[in-house]
């Protein structure tokens, strides 16, 4: 049986409204099954080109909008959580407001949750700013089992595909602050306090590499957070010593290798992606 769905979608200062206009577009109007609303989640304020863009696809959408506007920019995690009280739905679907939501995404994704999972996250094929410039293809651990231990090392799901139960982001305890690996320790936490969870290996997502993508994952920064999310799954003991240890050199390597060999590196040895760059 059907369940209707929450399309939860934040937005903040530094999106593009061109790129805000197709994400949103793709993810509502284009889609073979729509959402039954979408909360939108306006971090902070935005300029002015941005902020016409918000007002047209609010007023040509199909669905009901919930436009939330907070005050001043407070971060992911806070902004997500905020959309999430705000979602009349069990059943949320995550977008960015940079990315494309492929025609099916929904209609493959949503009846898997309906079927008893509490999480499930797609492909995703990685292009530059035209469509037709597909540089390369993640392809997720799809087995409960595969996922649960590949999560002892990395991310299992790509944030912007996924498809979750509220109720399993709550038990985890939702959203919360570190850094830029927020969702990372959800899915960790929500794998630990035993989520139903899986992937479908076809891509339903294109995900936007622009200028500047790998270099944002290495840095001072992200190892910070990197160390803060590896200390934090081992409090909870989601990994042991020796995967912390591991964990700590090899991803802290990572984070300091030049931006040519991470990007390489992150494709092969971490994204799981199938197929190498392409020009």
């Amino acid at each position: 049986m059907s369940e209707p769905f929450t399309l939860l979608m934040p937005v903040y200062r530094g999106d593009d409204a061109a790129h805000f206009a197709k994400a949103f577009s793709s993810s509502v109007t284009a889609q073979t099954r729509r959402p039954d609303e979408v909360v939108l989640v306006q971090d902070g304020p935005v300029g002015e080109r941005l902020d016409e863009a918000i007002g047209a696809a609010i007023a040509g959408s199909p669905v009901p909008v919930v436009h939330h506007r907070i005050s001043e920019n407070v971060g992911l995690a806070q902004a997500l959580s905020e959309g999430l009280a705000h979602c009349a739905h069990d059943i949320v679907a995550r977008m960015d407001a940079d990315d494309i939501s492929l025609p099916e995404r929904f209609a493959k994704q949503v009846p898997l949750v309906e079927a008893g999972l509490d999480l499930v996250g797609t492909g995703m094929l990685e292009f530059l700013d035209d469509v037709g410039s597909i540089v390369g293809r993640r392809v997720p651990r799809t087995d409960a089992g595969d996922i649960a231990r590949y999560a002892r090392f990395h991310d299992p799901f790509s944030h912007p595909t996924v498809v979750y139960r509220r109720a399993a982001v709550a038990r985890a305890g939702g959203y919360l602050p570190l850094g830029l690996m927020e969702d990372y320790w959800l899915f960790a936490r929500m794998i630990d306090t035993g989520a139903a969870v899986g992937n479908l290996a076809e891509p339903l997502v294109m995900y936007r590499v622009g200028a500047g993508a790998y270099a944002r994952r290495g840095g001072r920064e992200q190892w910070r957070s990197e160390l803060a999310l590896q200390r934090a799954m081992r409090d909870i003991r989601f990994t042991s010593r020796t995967e912390y240890l591991r964990n700590v050199i090899v991803r802290g390597v990572y984070r300091f290798v030049p931006e040519p060999v991470r990007r390489v590196a992150y494709r092969k040895l971490i994204a799981g992606s199938a197929e190498p760059d392409r020009p």
